[in-house]
């Protein structure tokens, strides 16, 4: 028999809920045969068979949630009619990993959006930067054992720990004990306190479950405000230039069916100020500055039960006309959770506006791996100084959340400095 493996269809994903099966026992698969339909914490997406074989089994009811990645869903008969799945969706840009071994281990396959991989995961263990592969079964029981599987000597094919490793180790007493936050430990949740232990009485709240989209947000935000060093700098933009040219770009491309938002101004801008500020368009990584070639600038879009960042790339490159309909596009299947995993992965910096709501000023958590992200409010008529005398203009503050590794004080200033004249005449931007 073969197990199909739950596919890990994005660099993040953890989990996914299994929505649709295509496929029953008994059913013959061929290369290219949709068997499956799994919801990410971003998008609903199919699974495509790459081979051919008879389905024995259907492990994982339809509609199940929570299935972690690289759980048995379904089986196959024999031992070559292995038909794992591919994500149908284009490549997404895969996190930075060692390579992994090819091969099936006891009748396992799995896919990424890259295609099929073995079931075997590398583990970070050896202090030279070296990564120790092993199932996910000898993961498991090494973890129960308590057993550091960089102690643990190997000898199933292309070097990875198995099952007979663990139990031998187990017996003999050669492996270390693994220490306190290392691979053994890893991922296990911090405990927190229920409602009850702080004070509130069941009965008095009704409880909805978290989906995979909150459960990821919870967690990236919780490590970027825990782990990255941040600091915020805030401008107020007057921007009655920017709302007259507007109505001016707007009247222009009226005959096109095209409508220019404050936010696509504001997007157009950010993304040449990080052109001329290219400090400030990095990332942070353990190896060093990653200083990105162009402004692929993520707009954060609020949709049921969460927020995505869907990304504009080479924005600096693109007129306000294809930014307006790119970012139009890209909200709404958001919204519909129709977008691809290329689409809202990676990017260099992000934008959220709050402005329509009437807020006046917030600052964002960062996105990693981007350096900045940009928090947009309202805008609004205010009193202003002009020569000694008080005047009216049309404010907007503007409020810049900065990742410290990547960018100084002095840098997210001048990318301010580079921003606020932009955003007040946009015609300087046609230029």
């Amino acid at each position: 028999m073969t197990d199909i493996l739950m596919p890990a269809l994005s660099p993040t994903m953890e989990e996914g809920a299994l929505t649709k099966w295509h496929i029953k026992a008994g059913d013959t698969v061929k290369a290219g045969d949709v068997i499956a339909e799994i919801e990410t914490d971003k998008a609903t997406m199919e699974v495509e068979a790459v081979d051919e074989g008879e389905v024995a089994e259907i492990l994982v009811e339809e509609g199940a949630q929570g299935v972690k990645v690289n759980t048995p869903i379904a089986r196959l008969k024999g031992e070559g009619g292995a038909a794992a799945p591919k994500a149908e969706a284009p490549k997404a840009e895969p996190a930075k990993a060692e390579p992994q071994p090819a091969g099936h281990e006891s009748g396992r396959a799995v896919a990424t959006p890259q295609g099929v991989k073995s079931a075997e995961t590398a583990v970070p263990a050896k202090a030279s930067g070296e990564r120790v592969f092993a199932s996910p079964l000898a993961r498991r029981l090494a973890h129960q054992a308590g057993l550091d599987l960089a102690s643990i000597k190997w000898t199933g094919p292309h070097g990875r720990i198995v099952k007979a490793d663990i139990e031998g180790a187990s017996k003999s007493g050669a492996a270390r004990p693994a220490a306190a936050g290392t691979a053994a430990s890893a991922g296990e949740p911090r405990k927190v306190l229920s409602l009850e232990q702080m004070g509130i009485a069941p009965g008095t709240y009704d409880l909805v479950p978290l989906d995979g989209m909150r459960k990821a947000i919870a967690r990236r935000l919780t490590d970027s405000f825990r782990d990255v060093p941040h600091f915020p700098l805030t401008i107020d933009c007057e921007i009655d230039g920017l709302l007259k040219a507007r109505a001016r770009i707007n009247a222009m491309l009226e005959a096109k069916g095209v409508k220019v938002s404050v936010n696509d101004i504001v997007l157009k801008a950010a993304a040449m100020a990080l052109k001329a500020v290219p400090e400030a368009n990095a990332s942070y990584t353990p190896e060093g500055i990653a200083m990105h070639h162009h402004a692929d600038v993520a707009l954060a879009v609020a949709i049921d039960g969460g927020l995505i960042t869907p990304i504009i790339r080479q924005a600096e490159l693109k007129s306000l006309a294809e930014i307006a309909t790119e970012a139009k596009d890209l909200a709404k299947r958001a919204r519909d959770r129709k977008l691809k995993p290329e689409e809202f992965q990676g990017g260099t910096f992000s934008v959220s506006n709050l402005g329509m709501f009437g807020i006046k000023a917030f600052a964002s958590i960062i996105n990693e791996p981007q350096g900045a992200i940009m928090s947009v409010g309202a805008g609004e008529e205010r009193a202003v100084v002009r020569n000694g005398q008080l005047a009216v203009a049309t404010v907007m503050t503007v409020t810049l959340t900065c990742d410290h590794r990547v960018v100084d004080g002095a840098v997210g200033a001048r990318f301010l400095q580079a921003f606020k004249p932009l955003v007040e005449d946009p015609v300087t931007m046609l230029a």
